[in-house]
């Protein structure tokens, strides 16, 4: 039994789409980020499952898993007839490439806006911080676009679960109001219409 701990578009979003993509059974639990009540991610129960008391959270038996790129690569490799994780040695470097970037460089500017908007205590928050996250956002913006060149994908002409990290990245961004280029708009909005989505948007409402 697969059972994914989340909240909203959150990181586990990610999660929530891959399963989805995958068409894998699972139980989806809504939980309160940062609530010590029922339901919450502060709770004994939910911190013996993860001891920062974020999410996602993903068990699967007795596998538990808490870092959402982690828990898409593994849901990835449950569906192997899909592709969604090239096996051939190049592609498979380059699809580890792009998943490593969005999260040790896309996506920080955007966790540091967060932190020091409303996440950390109000007495280590930098407010100042925030224009240099939307510079560093730009720059990382331009970094993928190498990468990507004329790629219909992300890694090619083929959907990745590379395509989910990237793509709910910049749905975070959306929301963070930073300024993203129409062609990553367009990608966006591409991501959106499939029915992976479309069934995981429904699960959080």
């Amino acid at each position: 039994m697969i059972t994914l701990f989340g909240s909203g578009q959150s990181r586990s979003f990610r999660c929530l789409w891959a399963l989805e993509e995958a068409g894998l059974d699972y139980q989806y639990q809504a939980v309160a980020i940062g609530s010590d009540q029922e339901n919450g991610t502060r709770t004994e129960e939910y911190l013996k499952m993860n001891s920062q008391g974020k999410v996602p959270t993903f068990v699967h038996d007795d596998l538990v898993l808490t870092e959402s790129a982690s828990i898409v690569n593994y849901i990835g490799s449950l569906a192997p007839e899909h592709n969604f994780i090239p096996s051939e040695l190049v592609a498979r470097a380059q699809y580890d490439q792009i998943m490593f970037f969005v999260m040790a460089d896309m996506e920080q500017p955007l966790w540091t806006n967060g932190k020091h908007r409303f996440a950390i205590p109000q007495e280590h928050r930098v407010p100042n911080i925030i224009p240099t996250t939307h510079w560093e956002f730009a720059k990382s913006l331009k970094a993928l676009e190498k990468l990507k060149g004329e790629q219909t994908f992300i890694c090619g002409e083929q959907f990745t679960f590379a395509d989910i990290m990237v793509a709910q990245t910049l749905i975070w961004a959306e929301r963070f109001e930073y300024t993203i280029p129409e062609n990553w708009v367009t990608y966006l909005r591409q991501m959106q219409e499939r029915p992976a989505y479309q069934k995981a948007m429904e699960a959080i409402q």
